[in-house]
């Protein structure tokens, strides 16, 4: 229960960033939109519907095509970010910034769209729309999140163009991978983690420190020199960026002409780490 709370709280907060990103800085400025977002936009552009509702019923027929492709949570938590997202569309529709700079306009809607959607997506959800079909990419094809939702909007904002021009229309890229940016960060979290791989003749001593001193777990892997046909025992740790520097000291205390390599990871799940996700 504590944790559906949490999801939901992140969810409705994310739902209320991407509406004021949308209402306060792409359509006071004519900007476009991604997605179901930029379609109901463009018709806002076009007719002055409602995006809110308009966004509510194309979501509603897309969500039909991903609940056979997305886990029943995932679905579930897109109909509640879909619900509050168009809803909060609709109640700050009159809202209002004092601000003429485009350029600092599409900054902030850019950060402000990402961070909703990164919220979104960090528990799990997603607003529906291309990101539906971003989550069954990466579903299927492994490909980031957060690029191919970029890739799928990207689509319908030069569509766009004949709509709000070419000014506009570069603007509005900018605006997407500002936000693409944000998303990432905030999908990533605070604290990227970073996998070592640790090759040395006192590879016991290392293990040992590292489990008392960093109170991490180390695998151990089984290798072999291809010159020297020596069998090796690989260390591999994942830690966090702050803590390479202690275990740089440890290596090098316990032997100076260690071979260690160090790699940014992402998505680490596990004891010790993220919970895996639904």
């Amino acid at each position: 229960m504590k944790k559906l709370t949490h999801d939901i709280s992140f969810l409705v907060l994310g739902a209320l960033l991407f509406a004021l990103a949308v209402n306060l800085f792409v359509i006071p400025n004519g900007f476009g939109e991604g997605g179901v977002t930029g379609t109901s936009i463009i018709l806002y552009y076009m007719f002055q519907w409602s995006p809110g509702l308009v966004s509510l019923v194309l979501n509603s027929f897309l969500l039909i095509i991903g609940y056979r492709f997305l886990d029943k949570w995932t679905i579930a938590y897109t109909v509640v970010a879909v619900l509050f997202n168009s809803l909060f569309l609709h109640l700050t529709r009159d809202w209002s910034i004092a601000s003429s700079e485009l350029m600092v306009n599409a900054v902030f809607g850019g950060i402000l769209g990402g961070m909703g959607i990164g919220l979104i997506f960090r528990v799990g959800g997603s607003t529906a729309g291309t990101t539906i079909l971003a989550r069954i990419a990466n579903k299927y094809l492994d490909w980031n999140v957060s690029y191919a939702l970029l890739f799928f909007d990207l689509l319908v904002v030069f569509a766009s163009y004949f709509i709000i021009g070419v000014e506009r229309l570069m603007l509005t890229i900018v605006m997407l991978y500002i936000g693409t940016k944000v998303m990432d960060f905030m999908i990533e979290g605070l604290n990227p983690k970073k996998a070592v791989t640790i090759i040395s003749r006192h590879q016991d001593r290392i293990a040992e420190q590292v489990n008392q001193v960093m109170n991490r777990g180390v695998t151990v892997l089984q290798g072999k020199g291809y010159y020297t046909k020596e069998t090796k025992e690989v260390l591999y740790i994942v830690i966090s960026k702050q803590e390479v520097s202690t275990l740089k000291k440890i290596v090098k205390a316990a032997d100076k002409d260690a071979f260690l390599t160090i790699h940014d990871v992402r998505d680490v799940f596990g004891e010790g780490f993220m919970e895996l996700s639904k």
